[in-house]
Formats: C-alpha cells, sequence, structure tokens
C-alpha cells in the first residue's frame, strides 16, 4: 500500500505565509507526478500545483496561485510554499501523487488525507 502523509495546514493571517509538506510512503516502485489540489465547501476539488518526477521537473500552477505558490520536490516529498495567502485561498489542501508499486504496474493515483487551510483575520 502507500500512503501519503501531509503537514503543515493551520490558520493564517491574510498576506501571510504557509508551508505544506507530503511525504510518500509504502510499496513505491516509482513516483511520477506529485501535486496539491484544494477543495472546499459544495466546489469541486481544483488543481492548485504539479510538479513532475526526474530531471524534466516540469511545474504547473494554477493562475489563482502563481506568483505567490511555490511547489519543490525531492524524490517522494514535496513542499508547497504559500506566501502572500488571501482568504479565497482558504480551503482543504490535498497532497496527490501518482505511483508505480512495482516495474510491472500502470500508474495509479494516491491521495492524502488533507491539511486545513484557513486565512482569517
Amino acid at each position: 500500500q502507500v500512503r501519503l502523509e501531509e503537514s503543515g495546514g493551520g490558520l493564517v493571517q491574510p498576506g501571510g505565509s504557509l508551508r505544506l509538506s507530503c511525504a510518500a510512503s509504502g510499496s513505491i516502485f516509482s513516483v511520477d507526478a506529485m501535486g496539491w489540489y484544494r477543495q472546499v465547501p459544495g466546489k469541486q476539488r481544483e488543481l492548485v500545483a504539479t510538479i513532475s518526477s526526474g530531471n524534466r521537473g516540469g511545474i504547473n500552477y494554477a493562475d489563482s496561485v502563481k506568483g505567490r505558490f511555490t511547489i519543490s520536490r525531492d524524490n517522494t516529498k514535496n513542499t508547497l510554499q504559500m506566501n502572500s495567502l488571501k482568504p479565497e485561498d482558504t480551503a482543504v489542501y490535498y497532497c496527490k501523487a501518482v505511483v508505480r508499486t512495482a516495474w510491472y504496474t500502470t500508474n495509479s493515483d494516491y491521495w492524502g488525507q488533507g491539511t486545513q487551510v484557513t486565512v482569517s483575520s
């Protein structure tokens, strides 16, 4: 089994910063893309940022977070640095990893349990 452990959520004032971390563990052969998504009640889960593996290191951000959020990665771990936070960034943030559990398997998506980020004065 594959497990994603998230940390770093919390309450912050507008303009403040938070850092989210995600570590993948378990039966892992390789981890392809990793990323963060967020969801508020009554709305669909939306992409925040993704990062590919290896030297490609392709990074993709939602327009709403460009210039404020930075995603980075070290093998099976990734970090989302969130600066200049706004009240509209309030959501449950989920880590996602695309994982192969053996050389003969295909990629599968795995999700963390979610961490609450609240931006409020």
